[in-house]
């Protein structure tokens, strides 16, 4: 056999190995994303479970946070219907986080809920999901992150390409969520 047609099969055979071995860790990092996602989503149906029992309890005692608890009520019907996309459900979960921060607030105005066992275990119960549904956003983005930078970085570029593969966004909080909560304006309106 001639030198450079063993250099040109052997160069040859080394693109296509890279070539596979890049396919398959895109392939990975794909479904470590997908499986990040599915863990927070996860937790976020334990929350959405959570909700009905936390407005019902809390009904019993606020009078002026209706809107509060009928925008959380209909955020969360919107959440488990399941017809959304995975941005549209981190656009609402997003929506959800702040309107339960909003009632979690209010509560400081009734004493009488605040020392209700119901309420107290309701409250306890949704701040281990909180901390869960956190943990569950940093493995998120985590997943996401080394995905994008397969997506993003040449030479995987390349074979990101041809799979189709798009960079994903991270979980972020959104504007509002950085805000301090005004005790006093929700009382208000």
């Amino acid at each position: 056999m001639d030198t450079q047609l063993i250099i040109i099969l052997s160069v040859a055979g080394i693109i296509v190995l890279w070539a596979i071995a890049t396919y398959n860790g895109l392939i990975r990092k794909k479904n470590n994303v997908e499986n990040a996602f599915g863990g927070m989503d996860v937790q976020l149906k334990k929350r959405y479970d959570l909700i009905p029992n936390l407005i019902s309890t809390v009904k019993q005692y606020m009078t002026h946070e209706k809107e509060l608890l009928t925008k959380v009520t209909e955020l969360r019907s919107k959440a488990v219907s399941g017809n959304l996309s995975d941005e549209e459900k981190v656009d609402l979960d997003n929506q959800i986080t702040g309107t339960l921060k909003g009632i979690m607030v209010a509560v400081e105005g009734y004493p009488d809920l605040k020392a209700s066992n119901n309420f107290m275990n309701l409250q306890k119960t949704l701040n281990e999901v909180e901390s869960q549904i956190s943990a569950a956003r940093r493995a998120y983005n985590a997943a996401v992150i080394e995905f994008n930078n397969a997506v993003q970085m040449f030479p995987s570029k390349i074979i990101a390409g041809m799979m189709h593969l798009k960079a994903k966004k991270v979980f972020e909080i959104p504007e509002t969520e950085r805000q301090n909560i005004n005790a006093g304006d929700l009382f208000n309106s």
